[in-house]
């Protein structure tokens, strides 16, 4: 009896030292990204997390990882879950009928040809393993590093692949953040942009990698612009959880023909959750105070997951990968701003 007791409380007793370390990197990334130059920036408690993690796993960590290990993989698979099912609760369906079925035909577009594009590039013209360059388009092509963090159980890819796919995202959704707002005003004062303030924030949300980076770019452009970005990225976001299944099922059809077997699925269970979630937020039957708190926990689980990550890759593994994952991600940042531009304008000219 005593035995039995021991061994059901030792088990979450042995999570606390990682679940606090991952606590702690997380509470000082989101009270970092509440400084005016991050927010400016568009720089998330996301990506900071992730940052601080790389840097305290590169150098304290070795010396905590035995006492911290359970903690930091239960922040890295359970919280992370729990994290994108609470995702859900920035999004409406409602999200849906403010953009039309132009925004969601265009967001829908752009998710299919740049994921396409990053399989294709990354493992037949760059010669890159699967799961790097299918991290690196899940990134691209829906919403930055919540999607690859998300797809990494789907994928089953390594952390080191993982953070090289957050770094792809950091670099060039960065880039984008400032680019976009430029490449309006010059349009605008050379007479051949087309795209009003609105359509433009509408090409910017269903293009830039990360939300905190399309609210950014938005924002340079004006208020409208922003409005249409943010509405038509959260339909973007809400793009994942299908996504998720579909993956799965296109993985398992793959696996099945190079080994004559049958494979399962791999259903992502949270990505139901997030749907259930996006359609009980629509109901708003929870007061807007409680949604908020609940928001705010999303983000700190959400951080605990990326600093997990981060914690447990190593810069030796992030060298290795070489300079191909930034080459696969810069010809799919070229695709999101021509491609895209042009998935925008060929969907107006048909859909209005």
């Amino acid at each position: 009896m005593n035995t039995s007791t021991h061994g059901l409380t030792s088990v979450p007793l042995s999570r606390l030292p990682g679940l606090l370390l991952t606590a702690a990197v997380a509470g000082l990334s989101i009270w970092l990204g509440t400084l005016p130059w991050m927010q400016n920036h568009g720089i998330s408690a996301l990506t900071l997390a992730i940052v601080i993690g790389i840097v305290l796993g590169n150098t304290v960590y070795r010396s905590l990882a035995t006492r911290a290990d359970a903690g930091v993989g239960f922040s890295k698979a359970t919280l992370l879950r729990v994290g994108i099912i609470l995702y859900g609760l920035r999004l409406t369906l409602q999200d849906i009928g403010q953009v039309g079925i132009a925004g969601v035909a265009i967001d829908a577009l752009v998710l299919c040809s740049t994921f396409g594009l990053a399989w294709w590039l990354g493992t037949r013209l760059l010669g890159m393993d699967r799961n790097s360059a299918l991290l690196i388009g899940a990134g691209s092509s829906i919403c930055g590093a919540a999607a690859v963090m998300a797809a990494e159980p789907v994928i089953k890819g390594r952390a080191e692949q993982v953070a090289v796919a957050v770094a792809t995202v950091v670099v060039f959704g960065t880039i984008a953040m400032f680019l976009y707002p430029l490449l309006y005003q010059w349009g605008v004062s050379a007479g051949w942009m087309p795209l009003d303030e609105t359509a433009f924030g509408v090409f910017t949300g269903s293009t830039v990698h990360e939300v905190a980076q399309v609210v950014a770019a938005g924002r340079a452009v004006s208020e409208p612009a922003a409005d249409a970005a943010v509405i038509t990225k959260m339909v973007r976001v809400m793009m994942l959880a299908p996504f998720l299944v579909g993956l799965s099922a296109l993985l398992a059809r793959g696996q099945n023909s190079a080994t004559g077997e049958r494979s399962k699925i791999t259903i992502p269970w949270f990505a139901f959750g997030f749907i259930a979630m996006v359609g009980f937020n629509s109901l708003q039957l929870l007061p807007a105070d409680v949604v908020k708190v609940l928001v705010d926990l999303d983000t700190v689980l959400l951080a605990m997951a990326m600093a997990a990550l981060g914690l447990t890759t190593h810069a030796s593994a992030l060298r290795q990968a070489g300079a191909k994952p930034m080459l696969l991600a810069l010809l799919l940042f070229g695709w999101l701003l021509a491609g895209g531009m042009l998935i925008n304008f060929g969907v107006r000219a048909l859909l209005g």
